[in-house]
């Protein structure tokens, strides 16, 4: 919300996310203009080792954690691989070592993709590596008089499990 209350309402994070939406509209338009000049495998190898990489393999330890918490260096992969700046980088080094090409658009397409369809942003070793709403946010939800939002796609939110709580009797640090 601002600089000193790095957090999101409902309102804000969806305005956050329709930014994004308008990037995914543009990567599409583009994808469909340009859709026979497109080379598919390279396009779909591009999109796909983003969670190859950065998602399926912590996916596939939180659900195994049965509730212990799981290797910070899972939310390293999502957020490396996740990133505008990572992306940028290997549409760079593809440019110069391949040539430009339309299918670097799946790249924007993704992680537009992710941000405005699903809400996925960068994730937070003080959070489940999968969204669960934490009761903290509802508290400060209801202090705020703002209106909860709705789960995060699960039919009942699972317990809180599979992150790093801070050590008892220690205040908790921005991380």
């Amino acid at each position: 919300m601002d600089q000193a209350n790095p957090f999101e309402t409902p309102r804000t994070f969806a305005l956050h996310r329709a930014e994004y939406l308008v990037g995914f509209a543009v990567a599409t338009g583009l994808i469909i203009a340009h859709l026979d000049e497109i080379r598919w495998l390279p396009a779909i190898v591009l999109f796909l080792h983003i969670d190859l990489i950065g998602y399926i393999p912590g996916a596939i330890a939180f659900r195994r954690s049965g509730g212990r918490p799981i290797s910070k260096v899972y939310y390293v992969l999502y957020n490396i691989m996740h990133s505008l700046i990572t992306q940028a980088a290997v549409a760079a080094l593809w440019c110069w070592l391949i040539g430009p090409e339309w299918a670097l658009l799946a790249l924007p397409f993704h992680l537009f993709g992710d941000r405005g369809l699903f809400g996925n942003f960068t994730k937070s070793f003080a959070l489940p590596f999968e969204p669960v709403r934490q009761p903290g946010y509802l508290r400060l939800l209801d202090d705020l008089g703002v209106t909860h939002p709705k789960s995060a796609g699960h039919t009942s939110d699972p317990a809180p499990v599979g992150h790093i709580r801070p050590a008892r009797g220690r205040p908790e640090t921005v991380r």
